[in-house]
């Protein structure tokens, strides 16, 4: 299930993001690859101790508590402090697969990559190429938002970033580990809690039928989380 989270940065968050990692120093971005993404990645990645990066991350995290579709979504359990790229001159990221398992180097805060999430921090317009490519089950899908904007999408995916012809791709990209680690149980709470809140619009949240269907997605959500 990919999901496209529109909004998570507003103008004044993301220019306070932009001005952090902007004044940093940025390295390889291999310094955290793991071998297989070694041989396929080409752009530059801010380190993750960086305090640029640590308080440009802090506010994407306070950020995304505020926005119910990526809580409903995600189900978040744990989030990795978001990381931050940069492709320019034709670097990319062949096809690859995120590791099932994340550490945070220098500290034992480890989490399980359900979901890869991609943050755009630049205007598509500002650059040619960049796409993200993610393969899903009905084929190739191709993603390049708006700076602000979100995509979500399975961490077992086959995805890779196509090489920047013009200007520069900048963007925050981190993992989340679901309270429920089943995807297909995560699509369908997130499913039912999206048709409840339809309903709910012409219905209102006391008719029956919704405190019903409630109480029917938190038993559903009781019997698959992790807590």
């Amino acid at each position: 299930m990919m999901i496209q989270i529109p909004d998570v940065l507003d103008a004044a968050r993301l220019a306070e993001v932009r001005a952090l990692i902007d004044a940093a120093d940025w390295i390889d971005g291999n310094a955290t690859s793991g071998h297989q993404s070694a041989l396929a990645k080409r752009n530059l990645q801010l380190p993750e101790d960086s305090g640029a990066a640590r308080r440009a991350g802090a506010i994407i995290l306070d950020a995304l508590g505020r926005v119910p579709l990526f809580i409903a979504a995600a189900l978040p359990l744990k989030i990795f402090p978001p990381l931050f790229n940069s492709y320019e001159g034709g670097q990319g990221f062949d096809v690859h697969v995120d590791n099932a398992v994340r550490i945070q180097r220098g500290t034992d805060f480890r989490i399980r990559s359900d979901l890869s999430a991609t943050l755009f921090l630049e205007d598509p317009q500002a650059y040619d190429g960049g796409e993200l490519v993610v393969e899903g089950q009905f084929g190739a899908q191709a993603v390049k938002l708006p700076a602000g904007h979100m995509i979500l999408y399975p961490a077992s995916s086959l995805h890779k970033v196509e090489p920047v012809t013009r200007g520069r791709r900048i963007a925050s990209f981190f993992w989340i580990q679901s309270m429920v680690r089943d995807g297909e149980a995560r699509r369908s709470l997130f499913e039912l809690d999206t048709a409840i809140q339809t309903i709910a619009q012409d219905r209102g949240q006391t008719d029956p039928a919704i405190i019903q269907l409630t109480g029917v997605y938190h038993n559903l959500l009781r019997r698959w989380a992790d807590s």
